[in-house]
């Protein structure tokens, strides 16, 4: 049985683990990245926010990517519940805070494809196409079994990037706190009639958000939240009849549509690991928390977990120190705890508020909304905060390199 040797090993491909091994290894870092080939095309999007563009572009991957992503240059919120208590609409602007957009929406398999490319080009990183089938603790080094005879990898630092199922995480011993919501999101990628003009518009219906999000041209990825009772009936419904029912809860705002191939369907629900780094074993993206596909939070989140922990490791290299002792583990739950739990808690109560049928919850969302309208300072503050977060910012999100 062959074995690899290197200061870091990451298991997982997504573009969570992917920016964590490029960044890693772009500190000059020996990196091993494990993982199994994307077995089929992902048509999900995802809309990254302005600082996790920042580092992309301070990692050399946003300039193989780019012209595959649409600018978000304004968001309206529209509150379609048809109750007693109705919020006002509101728009931001990101041009209010100086802002070319708020981020760029982009298909998944564009940013895989620019991660891929800058990883094959980088010599401090080893990419071996396998299943990471045991993960192994030790004292002074974590042991990766990967799978069809490939191996073992043996390292200092072990970082999870993969997945719900994470088996990292599960050699780490770390148990998650999950919640079910009484939801289905449908997800779909459209052509329209109508041009979006570069702004994203989410529709609060009272049973979750319908999302529509720019794609270049006229395109736009839509993420549709309904009552579990009424998904299996849209998700039998193609073509034309498929199209009418988005045209009419979008209000035709878009004008025509043609509903893409690659739809997908999935339960509603947010888990967060209760640990997010021990035992030489750091979690970074869905092995470390999930979340509703509300207010662009989960891949933003994971993202921000990579650029930590590459900081972190690229620092305790500096110094001399072991890269997968408990400072640092401890240091990066530290860093990270914050900046996931208040953003799971956010998406919570507005995910909440929608479904409540308690008019003084209501209510209390509407006057917020209305706040966030009528007082510039305070709806600049909430841009800003929500593009970059103030305590949440790694060297990376801010343009420098590791």
């Amino acid at each position: 049985m062959s074995k690899v040797t290197a200061e870091v090993v990451v298991v997982g491909g997504g573009p969570v683990g992917l920016t964590a091994a490029v960044a890693l290894a772009g500190a000059g870092i020996e990196t091993v990245l494990v993982a199994m080939p994307v077995a089929a095309a992902d048509n999900r999007t995802t809309a990254l926010l302005a600082s996790s563009v920042t580092a992309l572009d301070t990692l050399d991957v946003w300039e193989r990517c780019e012209d595959h992503a649409a600018p978000l240059k304004r968001m309206r919120l529209v509150d379609d519940t048809a109750r007693l208590l109705r919020a006002p609409e509101v728009c931001f602007d990101a041009a209010e805070i100086g802002l070319p957009a708020f981020g760029y929406n982009i298909e998944n398999r564009h940013l895989l494809a620019a991660l891929e490319a800058r990883a094959r080009h980088i010599p401090s990183l080893r990419l071996i196409a396998a299943k990471a089938e045991t993960v192994t603790v030790g004292d002074s080094h974590i042991v990766v079994s990967l799978s069809d005879g490939h191996g073992v990898v043996a390292a200092r630092l072990a970082i999870g990037a993969d997945g719900r199922r994470s088996v990292c995480r599960k050699a780490a011993g770390i148990e998650t706190e999950s919640r079910r919501y009484p939801q289905t999101a449908l997800t779909y990628n459209l052509a329209h009639a109508r041009p979006h003009n570069d702004t994203s518009t989410e529709f609060h219906t009272a049973s979750g958000p319908f999302t529509l999000v720019p794609l270049p041209g006229q395109r736009s990825s839509l993420v549709f939240v309904v009552d579990p009772a009424e998904g299996p009936r849209i998700g039998t419904l193609a073509g034309a009849e498929l199209a009418e029912e988005i045209e009419r809860r979008s209000h035709s705002l878009l004008g025509k549509v043609a509903v893409e191939a690659g739809p997908g369907v999935f339960p509603l629900g947010s888990e967060i690991a209760r640990r997010f780094g021990q035992s030489r074993i750091v979690l970074v993206g869905e092995a470390a928390h999930v979340m509703p596909p509300i207010g662009a939070q989960g891949l933003n989140l994971g993202l921000r977990d990579a650029a930590t922990i590459g900081e972190l490791a690229a620092a305790a290299r500096r110094d001399g120190a072991d890269l997968g002792a408990d400072e640092l583990t401890s240091r990066y739950e530290h860093m990270r705890r914050a900046d996931v739990t208040s953003r799971s808690l956010a998406v919570d109560l507005l995910n909440r508020s929608l479904l409540s049928g308690f008019l003084p919850l209501q209510g209390a969302r509407g006057f917020g909304l209305y706040l966030l309208d009528q007082i510039g300072p305070l709806r600049r503050a909430v841009m800003r905060e929500g593009v970059a977060p103030a305590a949440s910012q790694p060297r990376l999100m801010r343009g420098e390199a590791l």
